[in-house]
């Protein structure tokens, strides 16, 4: 997919998850679980910062309606 296809009909879908939360986790190596943890950190920095954008925003939504 090429970006103007990106850009009209969405990114390809991802791949799914490589950690189900609450997932066993015996048959882990370290270095597996070291994998998951930075997947599982970035993955709430992105979250963090769609709160933060939506926060913003709304913010920014009522500070304009507001009479």
């Amino acid at each position: 997919m090429d970006v103007d296809d990106e850009r009209i009909f969405g990114a390809p879908p991802r791949r799914s998850a490589a950690h189900e939360v609450g997932q066993n986790l015996d048959d882990l190596s370290l270095h597996q679980i070291e994998e998951r943890i930075a997947l599982l950190k970035a993955e709430i920095i992105r979250l963090e910062e769609a709160r933060d954008a939506k926060r913003a925003s709304r913010g920014a939504a009522a500070a304009f309606f507001k009479i």
